[in-house]
């Protein structure tokens, strides 16, 4: 994520630099081979994150400060996960936020995770119904 909302005109010079893939308003997706260039020149050259965006032609001041390290941060771990297929692939926003599918899971590990999530709540509603009493 980047330090906010971009206006039009700043969207518009992002997507000239060559190593953006798109650009909207609030979000930066950049080009494979510039995860991958980046990941690479942080670890041969040891360039800092911010030096590596300068000169791949990004202003910091637009992109925000400290857009450089999280990004490197995050696709490093990428990398390091899955390597250079996993920074090819866009992963944003793709499991919305939910806990993986329960369809792929034995009978035994269903019910391993459904007593998980029955005990998890009756917790969570001792705590409400305590906190209630409190008020």
């Amino acid at each position: 994520m980047s330090r906010g909302i971009f206006t039009q005109e700043q969207v518009q010079e992002l997507l000239r630099n060559p190593n953006v893939a798109s650009c909207s308003e609030k979000s930066i997706t950049y080009h494979k081979d510039f995860k991958v260039a980046t990941i690479k020149q942080y670890h041969e050259e040891g360039l800092p994150p911010s030096v590596i965006f300068k000169q791949a032609g990004f202003d910091i001041t637009l992109i925000g400060k400290k857009e450089p390290k999280w990004c490197l941060k995050r696709w490093r771990k990428i990398f390091k996960e899955r390597g250079v297929k996993g920074l090819s692939t866009e992963s944003r926003g793709k499991c919305g936020g939910r806990s993986k599918s329960v369809k792929n899971l034995t009978d035994n590990e269903k019910m391993k995770y459904l007593e998980a999530q029955v005990a998890y709540l009756k917790a969570e509603n001792n705590f409400l119904s305590k906190l209630r009493k409190k008020s």
